[in-house]
């Protein structure tokens, strides 16, 4: 009984903390949000309807403008795209392999082992047929022609689980 009381101070006491956390810094948090609010709507009481109109015209030109421009950057990001590699690779790393190399041994078939640039292909690694380059495919991609000498024709490594 002792012990129970005791688990009900506890109890009592950490929800005390909580409630005085909260009334210090949200309700705190929510008058200066309403301030603030206030004076804004005041300040644009007094602005001309023309004004805001033209403001607001100007901001949705530059939010779309940096919008294209990000698209733009993250397509040519070179970072972005070694941290999707990564994210990827060790994604292939903690899966077992066997599942995934039946699930890609159909494809392997009706390739006979053997693949072409622009071919689809899951994750796994190629050899060039060319110059015995190896590339190492961690998702499904787009084949491209090997960066070592340009060739188009690769053969599937068997996977290792």
């Amino acid at each position: 009984m002792k012990q129970q009381q005791s688990r009900f101070q506890d109890v009592y006491r950490k929800l005390q903390v909580w409630l005085d956390d909260t009334n210090q810094h949200e309700v705190r948090s929510i008058v200066d949000f309403i301030t603030k609010a206030k004076s804004i709507l005041i300040a644009a009481e007094q602005i001309p309807e023309q004004q805001v109109k033209q403001f607001i015209d100007n901001l949705s030109y530059d939010l779309n403008e940096f919008y294209q421009q990000s698209q733009s950057d993250i397509k040519h990001s070179l970072y972005l795209e070694l941290l999707n590699e990564s994210l990827w690779s060790t994604l292939s790393n903690i899966t077992d392999r066997s599942q995934v190399e039946w699930s890609e041994l159909v494809d392997d078939f009706q390739h006979q082992g053997l693949y072409q640039s622009g071919d689809y292909v899951g994750f796994g690694q190629l050899v060039c047929q060319q110059c015995q380059h190896n590339i190492t495919y961690s998702h499904a991609s787009t084949i491209v022609d090997c960066i070592e000498c340009g060739g188009n024709s690769f053969q599937r490594v068997s996977l290792t689980p």
